[in-house]
């Protein structure tokens, strides 16, 4: 006779489930995506900017902590009008314990400037390779800006400029026009005629400058307005 073992039948065990990865939620409001939503409200409440126009937007503390807001934040104009480069946004959570925010947008223009393309030497004639232009938002240039650097060309750095600094107009001063012991040529107006001389220049001077000119025929030591490289017009 057969003999048959009966095992009793023992559910597989199941695998054990992995443990759910909980991802903590941030505790405060994220500073760049308040600041991202302001400029979002800004850009619809201004026409479009030009390609020399910006925003800045605040800026928001970075250190700021605001608890993190449970639904959408709203972001709205303060009031139904607002200057002509800027308006108060404001930012709205209606948590429990809602909180608000006030954000200021602004529009900066930039601008063509021209700067240093190296340290220059006090008394330099520039040349086209000691400058560059570049773009800079106005708010960051100092008066007397050059947007041109063709208007720099030829004039001369009356004190050292550092490379990269901003050129401007009281950095810079004409190129004498006539040089001290320099051949020249006198002009002036006798009864409705013009009477050029042969002179020399005692000083130098600068356009439309007063300079000290001696008349190489008569002796005469006289004064003129230098008023080209070669050409001093005497005054009587």
């Amino acid at each position: 006779m057969l003999n048959l073992a009966i095992v009793p039948w023992l559910p597989t065990p199941a695998l054990a489930a992995a443990p759910a990865v909980t991802v903590a939620e941030p505790e405060f409001q994220d500073i760049g995506q308040l600041e991202a939503l302001a400029k979002a409200e800004a850009m619809r409440q201004f026409p479009l900017l030009t390609n020399r126009q910006r925003f800045i937007i605040g800026p928001i503390q970075p250190n700021l902590q605001l608890a993190r807001c449970r639904r959408p934040v709203r972001a709205m104009l303060t009031s139904a009008q607002h200057m002509k480069d800027r308006a108060m946004i404001e930012l709205l959570c209606q948590n429990l314990k809602p909180w608000h925010l006030y954000v200021q947008a602004r529009i900066i223009g930039t601008s063509s400037v021209v700067v240093a393309a190296h340290a220059i030497v006090r008394g330099s004639v520039l040349a086209a390779t000691d400058l560059r232009v570049e773009q800079h938002d106005i708010s960051e240039l100092p008066p007397g800006y050059l947007d041109d650097a063709a208007i720099a060309v030829g004039l001369t750095a009356s004190r050292p400029i550092s490379g990269g600094a901003f050129i401007t107009n009281q950095q810079l001063v004409a190129a004498n026009a006539v040089q001290r012991g320099q051949s020249v040529t006198l002009v002036a107006d006798a009864g409705g005629m013009s009477v050029r001389m042969a002179g020399k220049a005692l000083s130098d001077g600068l356009i439309n400058q007063r300079v000290k000119v001696e008349n190489l025929s008569s002796g005469k030591i006289v004064e003129g307005i230098a008023r080209s490289e070669q050409v001093v017009e005497i005054i009587f």
